[in-house]
């Protein structure tokens, strides 16, 4: 049995380094758009149930779960019961690293999941979401506008130079305000 589990998980890690995520989520039957990222394995005991749009980036630690496990705790006569939900996200969407997708849960286009955040409700295209449940916090379009006019862009970063030279040289070395 722990033979078995080894080999598995050294097949599993060789598909994500040698063909990427992408290809390993669909190996297991996540149904996946376009042009995504997708850095995590966590897709549950149920990855059928889970829908990704184009352009999506789901980072590493990400858990996206289809059923409710608690449920196990509840059985009568008619034995145990079971709760499975799919999860859709739509198309140009980024998931913050370690955050949590529960059951049910459908996230609209444009939509920013901020690190650590768990949903636990469906999300309207166009938000920003963040925290423990997840709230609304901004608006994509906002957001956008201020990338757009503030940051660095692909025209901006000198790309014959090594990597390190390159980012340092574009470096923002502005500190964030103390919280009060």
């Amino acid at each position: 049995m722990i033979f078995k589990s080894l080999i598995y998980q050294l097949k599993r890690l060789y598909i994500i380094k040698s063909k990427g995520g992408v290809v390993y989520a669909r190996r297991i039957g996540v149904k996946v758009g376009q042009g995504c990222r997708l850095y995590t394995t966590r897709y549950g005991s149920e990855p059928f149930l889970i829908e990704i749009g184009d352009r999506v980036t789901i980072t590493s630690g990400v858990i996206l779960l289809t059923h409710d496990g608690s449920t196990w705790l509840i059985r009568d006569e008619k034995g145990r019961r079971y709760l499975y939900r799919k999860i859709v996200i739509g198309s140009d969407v980024f998931i913050g690293v370690n955050s949590i997708i529960m059951p049910g849960v459908v996230i609209g286009n444009n939509v920013i999941v901020g690190a650590g955040s768990v949903v636990t409700k469906s999300l309207p295209s166009g938000v920003i979401v963040a925290g423990n449940p997840a709230r609304i916090i901004g608006r994509y379009d906002d957001y956008k506008n201020n990338v757009l006019e503030q940051y660095v862009s692909d025209k901006d970063i000198d790309k014959t130079i090594p990597y390190k030279e390159r980012i340092l040289k574009v470096l923002d070395s502005t500190i964030k305000k103390e919280l009060i």
